[in-house]
């Protein structure tokens, strides 16, 4: 058993597991589109892995993976995947080891910006800057920043295309602050509305309706429940159908579709394998002849130069992954 991985999620998970499985509502499964996951097996891929960072580089136009953990080790490695396979990137300088970071890409410095983590002693608050044309990373030192969290939410801002950072754990204590990258320096912002405190949960840009959706994590309070984010405020929203609440499920946004979607995912201590879609009013289930095995705190990105929404890695109780999927037959 890999105890200090396991150790991240009992302190994430020990407020909310018991209240999940109490909310999780059944909801029928909706064939809403004729779409599959297939196995890809390129020729060099990461070690087995979970909780690391993982988001598509316009820039350079690959998708990054960093961070995570193999089981015994905290990760600082740098991968890219460039259609077909992926490749290690040696840097001279990069981030220290860490699980549970987030990344997301900052339209307006064309940089990715991560944030946070957990290196098996200290939740980490640093920010770190990577750089698709040079392949590199670079610390930022701005004068104020979010708490030091694991599992925190960043996306990319619908309005103005800066980085927005949303909630984690700080080790004692789930966060429900928003903040906002300006390129130098991060700024708290004052929403009128906003979620109830969480970390790991589903966070991504909706590019068709232009705002951000968030849905379940781990949290003292409920979490149950969708919200959008318009780059100045939250909004709950009212679906009529959603997923039991999860944690650690991936999430990206698909073009094809035009609709956020959602993969796996931990509910109530059991990992998940459905595929879920938000339309910008309501969620519903994919029907998926085929799909990656249940896991939970995967990467998932989509990879806008080959067209293709990918899955990598996760955990499933003391299972690590290391297999590529990608979502095809739209």
């Amino acid at each position: 058993m890999f105890s200090r991985v396991r150790g991240i999620s009992s302190l994430l998970m020990v407020a909310a597991v018991v209240a999940f499985a109490a909310w999780s509502p059944f909801v029928p499964e909706i064939q809403a589109q004729s779409v599959t996951w297939k196995r890809l097996f390129p020729k060099k891929s990461p070690s087995a892995q979970t909780y690391s960072a993982m988001a598509y580089d316009p820039v350079s136009k690959k998708v990054v993976l960093f961070g995570g953990f193999d089981g015994n080790i905290y990760l600082n490695e740098t991968w890219t995947f460039a259609g077909t396979t992926w490749s290690r990137q040696t840097t001279s300088v990069a981030p220290s080891g860490r699980a549970l970071p987030s990344m997301a890409f900052d339209r307006v410095t064309r940089k990715l910006v991560l944030f946070g983590g957990y290196d098996g002693v200290h939740y980490l608050g640093d920010t770190w800057l990577w750089d698709g044309a040079t392949s590199r990373w670079t610390q930022a030192h701005p004068k104020s920043s979010p708490t030091a969290v694991t599992g925190p939410m960043l996306f990319t801002d619908p309005k103005n295309g800066h980085v927005d950072q949303f909630g984690g754990y700080d080790g004692r204590f789930y966060q429900l602050t928003t903040w906002r990258w300006t390129g130098k320096n991060w700024t708290q912002l004052h929403p009128t509305n906003t979620p109830g405190a969480r970390s790991i949960a589903v966070a991504a840009l909706d590019s068709a309706r232009k705002n951000v959706v968030l849905f379940g994590g781990l949290g003292d309070v409920r979490t149950d429940n969708t919200w959008t984010w318009d780059g100045t405020n939250w909004t709950q929203q009212s679906p009529t159908e959603q997923p039991p609440t999860r944690y650690g499920a991936g999430s990206a946004f698909d073009p094809k579709l035009q609709m956020v979607v959602i993969f796996g995912g931990g509910v109530g201590g059991v990992d998940q394998n459905q595929t879920w879609a938000w339309t910008g009013t309501d969620w519903t289930q994919l029907s998926t002849p085929k799909f990656p095995a249940a896991r939970e705190s995967m990467g998932m990105a989509y990879d806008a130069a080959s067209g293709q929404l990918l899955v990598f890695g996760g955990v499933a109780g003391n299972t690590l992954f290391r297999d590529t999927w990608k979502l095809i037959g739209h």
